[in-house]
């Protein structure tokens, strides 16, 4: 059911690396995106894939790790992913790049989470670092990374406390902790016949 895998599919920042992903599985996930909603049909995304571990060492180097996690600094040897895939966007049609990003990441995530798979949509990038790594032509943009393996780490959603903080935090027992707003929240308006 759609509402279970909604639950189930958290941001993961560390991975049992010695889980392999197939290129066939990754090749899966993206394929699922063009059957995905696209501002006014372009499809200008186009994405690269990888599970090879040499590549993804410097793919990895390219990225930032939990921002709110201020003495963390990232997945460590033996947890990292073991693929990314790396969303680019056409520069011809950048006007809706982040729209038809979300709704791509969100499937390629959800569609991960139904394998078992874990993942992490990745902003924080040194896209000109990853540019030159990946060969990408001045044609595209580099978007979002997502990294991907099996989840060596158990994350929760807890509602927002009297703080009011929306930060992400891990408890005594290293579980990541993810607060979010209550329906009533986040509702703004409810008009009925």
């Amino acid at each position: 059911m759609i509402q279970e895998l909604v639950r189930k599919n958290r941001s993961y920042r560390r991975f049992d690396e010695s889980y392999a992903i197939d290129v066939e599985t990754l090749i899966k996930l993206v394929n699922l995106t063009r059957y995905c909603g696209t501002a006014a049909n372009l499809q200008p995304l186009r994405f690269i894939i990888s599970n090879n571990r040499g590549v993804n060492e410097k793919i990895f180097a390219c990225t930032r790790w939990a921002g709110y996690l201020s003495d963390w600094d990232g997945p460590q040897d033996g947890q990292r992913p073991a693929g990314y895939i790396i969303i680019l966007g056409d520069v011809d049609h950048p006007k809706h790049h982040q729209i038809d990003t979300g709704i791509a990441a969100q499937t390629i995530m959800l569609a991960a989470a139904e394998l078992g798979i874990g993942g992490c949509m990745l902003a924080a990038l040194n896209r000109d670092k990853l540019r030159e790594v990946l060969e990408v032509s001045k044609q595209y943009d580099v978007i979002l990374a997502i990294a991907m393996g099996k989840p060596a780490e158990k994350a929760f959603i807890v509602d927002v406390d009297k703080s009011d903080s929306i930060k992400y935090y891990r408890d005594k027992n290293d579980n990541h902790l993810v607060p979010k707003r209550s329906l009533d929240e986040i509702i703004y308006k409810i008009k009925t016949g």
